[in-house]
């Protein structure tokens, strides 16, 4: 017995022994917000599973144990002590809770930022040190300490981290393969070759607008592209017809943005799919984020009423407003090249200047965008095949489909397709001796920077989104409209309006979704949650509000005389920018407030889809109609 007892006692002495070297990893939360649970997180092996307890101030509170992790749940009102104790290790922490309001400031400081300076880096990234540097301060460190250790926390924590991840990697790399591909088949002739087959039907006042428009519809991939190809090489064309460069700013100008934010495969879709993924981190929504942009479009009603204006303005050969004067002014001159617009120099970047000497072949540009297309298609089909899906006899066609792409890995096929396309781009140059290797890759290389700026707002975007999660923002934009007893069917035109407005004001729509994106989404799930909306509603409420987003965005954009499209569509078209702004603003916005009235209230408010549709146009037709003029 005596020996046994011994036994017993080394035993236990063992057992503690191993206890108390066990390894565990207690994870606090980052920021802990006022009357906000927050998860503290342990990690720990089998042997101290049964001796995890916690308590603030002195009071026990529930821990959770699954395998080797506890998570222990705190809601905090004031300044307290949590102490954790793991077998015969404890761990404490003094924890002052961060007031709930203090939240929005980080995205609040970086909309007035982008109102008073105009610029969205610096917006954006003063925005983002405001808010780490308010959890340094909460977490014990002083104000100066606070200052440095969140400014320091915002590149090797935030920014890193960002960079970690692999879908914004992905996108990153997709957005330059794209750019680098636009470049390409610029500089081989593929676009000077389509803008010369079309330019061939270009005989009168008519025909050229709507060769114009056309064009700018079918160079959808990059927004600067199109507005650098269409008005440098439609502006003789234009000239010789009488078209006022007032009206070409406004057709390159009304199909860039618009066209470029609804398409499927652009320059903008890494971002767009980004901005929607980080929203649909906190709604149990059953899509991907491809699904869901495709599922928003029908409600972009913005964009498809701009490209719908200006063709019922073309074919009805009408104008109102400032343009009609100018239209008349350009049809009235006695000779070509008298106008006061062409004192103004047109705008050649080198990235897309081409050389005299190409011969315009428009397949080089055609083969790498149809690779691209389909391409991404067969590599959405590939990556999301499912044989039990395809062979549900009680799904249609489309079900199937949809079933199949919403499962699909969206970011390889966007790489695939794109590196795909690049390689084709260069090859094509080579093989026909435009380009040597070493131009071809400089191409790429130019193509690369001209996506500098958007990935750098991407880069401050992805930080800023995930600093706000730490705050729980979404939560206090909820509680706030929840307490104004805001509906969520009217939550789309808000939306619409607010980022109408930053838009217009920063006269950037990227950095405007930046913001917005990450706030709006999961606070319109969460308040028609709460509000008892069933699954089918609020889906179709989210679907509004992504499209709003990016509607409101290019809205703003569009009327913008700071935005870069705006500048570029005035410089390429070699029209006094000033003139090109008045002459838009009153086109931009009458077809805004239609697509706000006709569309988007009455889409959030549940009404059939085609009712916007057919109302808006109408109310287009009428407008055009009643207040247009014909130029005699």
């Amino acid at each position: 017995m005596r020996f046994i007892a011994i036994i017993t006692v080394v035993v236990l002495n063992m057992a503690t022994l191993v206890a108390q070297s066990a390894s565990v990893d207690v994870k606090w939360p980052t920021a802990v917000m006022r009357n906000t649970s927050a998860t503290i997180t342990i990690t720990h092996d089998y042997t101290l599973r049964d001796s995890v307890s916690a308590s603030v101030g002195g009071e026990m509170i529930r821990t959770a144990t699954n395998g080797t992790v506890t998570t222990v749940d705190v809601s905090l009102s004031n300044p307290q002590r949590v102490t954790l104790n793991v077998g015969q290790q404890v761990f404490t922490r003094d924890i002052d809770p961060i007031p709930l309001w203090v939240s929005i400031l980080p995205p609040l400081i970086a909309i007035i930022m982008a109102l008073v300076t105009k610029e969205v880096f610096t917006s954006l990234f003063i925005g983002l040190l405001f808010g780490v540097t308010v959890i340094a301060r909460y977490a014990g460190a002083g104000w100066f300490a606070a200052f440095l250790g969140g400014l320091f926390s915002i590149a090797d924590t935030y920014i890193v981290n960002s960079l970690l991840t692999t879908d914004h990697v992905s996108i990153i790399v997709f957005s330059m393969m794209i750019g680098g591909m636009v470049v390409i088949v610029t500089l081989n002739g593929g676009m000077k070759g389509i803008v010369a087959i079309l330019s061939r039907y270009a005989t009168n006042r008519r025909s050229g607008q709507l060769i114009t428009w056309l064009m700018g519809v079918l160079i959808f991939f990059d927004d600067y592209a199109n507005t650098l190809i269409v008005g440098n090489t439609m502006r003789p064309v234009t000239d010789r017809l009488k078209i006022s460069r007032e009206k070409l700013a406004y057709i390159v100008d009304s199909t860039t943005a618009p066209v470029a934010a609804i398409a499927f495969i652009t320059t903008w879709i890494g971002a767009e799919l980004s901005y929607i993924q980080e929203g649909l981190l906190h709604t149990s929504i059953n899509e991907s984020p491809y699904i869901v942009f495709l599922s928003s479009l029908k409600y972009s009603f913005y964009p498809i009423f701009t490209l719908v204006f200006m063709l019922m303005l073309i074919l009805m050969e009408r104008d109102f407003g400032p343009m009609w004067r100018k239209e008349k002014e350009a049809l009235t001159r006695e000779q070509e090249g008298d106008n006061s617009s062409m004192k103004y120099k047109p705008l050649v970047i080198k990235e897309f200047e081409v050389a005299d000497d190409v011969k315009g072949r428009w397949y080089n540009a055609a083969i790498p965008v149809m690779i691209v297309i389909f391409g991404t298609i067969a590599g959405l089909l590939y990556t999301g095949w499912s044989g039990e899906v395809w062979g549900d006899a009680s799904l249609s066609l489309v079900g199937k489909l949809s079933g199949i792409i919403g499962a699909a890995d969206t970011f390889k096929a966007l790489l695939w397709s794109s590196l795909a396309a690049m390689i084709a781009a260069i090859i094509i140059s080579v093989s026909q001796r435009i380009m040597t290797i070493q131009q071809s890759m400089d191409g790429m290389l130019n193509g690369f920077k001209t996506m500098f700026n958007a990935i750098i707002i991407l880069v401050l975007a992805w930080s800023m989104a995930d600093m706000t999660k730490e705050l729980r923002t979404a939560d206090f934009i909820t509680a706030s409209l929840t307490s104004l007893n805001v509906s969520p069917y009217i939550i789309p035109a808000i939306t619409f309006l607010f980022s109408a407005a930053i838009s217009f004001s920063t006269g950037s729509s990227w950095g405007t979704m930046a913001i917005i994106y990450p706030l709006v989404l999961p606070a319109t799930w969460k308040i028609g949650a709460d509000t008892g909306m069933d699954y089918p509603t609020l889906v179709m409420v989210f679907h509004n509000v992504v499209a709003s987003v990016l509607a409101g965005s290019v809205f703003g954009d569009h009327c913008s005389p700071i935005s870069d499209t705006t500048i570029l569509s005035s410089l390429s078209s070699s029209c006094n920018h000033i003139s090109h702004v008045k002459t838009q603003m009153p086109y931009a916005i009458a077809v805004g407030f239609i697509a706000l009235l006709a569309g988007v209230v009455p889409a959030g408010l549940g009404w059939p889809v085609w009712i916007s549709y057919v109302s808006g146009i109408g109310f287009m037709y009428l407008i055009i109609r009643y207040k247009g003029r014909k130029i005699e």
